[in-house]
């Protein structure tokens, strides 16, 4: 005699494994149209269509919008992913010792070195913080400015400096930094060796402003060390 109960332990069972197919197959597309949309900014930049975009992801255009609602939506996702490139190629250098200078200019280094490898998609993604609705989405790149200042609460513990920065500060800092790298990409009036060391002075100097908002001023040569007081 057949148990129900087992029956329906193992109708549940092929529903759930279904079910978890079917969002790994969701997510395996979407991700799928995020790519092909990154794929044509890089290749003709920013102003591509969702036509465009489905020809290059091998799906009809309507099925894009089985994934996202929107174009809009569909760039956020593109500048979340743009955002976690260019921090992944960052991050390494979080933990590095140096000067104050030393220390922001190997942040900045590799953050113009990706823009330049990723001159259209670097663009798009300074567009994105001119469009309120994706503001936050940008604050993941915008991240690398927090993040300069979460090491200096690594080097620095035993200060005073435990407030996240005003966001002001980031996102004045950050436009800056794209306005030079986009200037740099329409004009070449300086090397990226310049461009790199102009970017890590302006840089140092603001930061040193806001430090110094908390009562603390580091000299230039002042060596810090990941988990050391200054």
């Amino acid at each position: 005699m057949v148990d129900v109960a087992d029956v329906a332990k193992w109708v549940d069972s092929t529903v759930r494994r279904r079910n978890a197919k079917e969002a790994l197959d969701r997510d395996a597309r979407r991700a799928q149209v995020v790519q092909a949309a990154v794929d044509a900014i890089e290749e003709g930049g920013g102003q591509v269509g969702m036509g465009q975009i489905a020809e290059r992801a091998g799906i009809p255009r309507p099925n894009v919008y089985r994934h996202f609602a929107s174009k809009e939506q569909l760039d956020a996702e593109v500048a979340r992913f743009a955002a976690t490139e260019l921090i992944r190629r960052v991050r390494p250098h979080l933990d590095r010792a140096g000067t104050p200078a030393e220390i922001v200019r190997g942040l900045i280094a590799p953050c113009v070195a990706w823009a330049a490898e990723h001159p259209h998609l670097f663009r798009f993604l300074a567009a994105q913080q001119q469009t309120k609705a994706l503001h936050r989405a940008r604050l993941g790149r915008t991240r690398l400015l927090s993040e300069i200042v979460d090491a200096a609460r690594a080097y620095l513990s035993e200060t005073p400096l435990s407030a996240d920065p005003p966001e002001g500060v980031l996102v004045g800092m950050m436009a800056m930094v794209d306005a030079s790298i986009i200037w740099w990409f329409d004009h070449h009036d300086e090397t990226q060796d310049q461009l790199v060391d102009r970017l890590t002075r302006q840089v140092t100097a603001v930061l040193a402003d806001t430090l110094a908002q908390y009562g603390l001023v580091l000299p230039d040569d002042v060596e810090l060390r990941p988990g050391a007081g200054a």
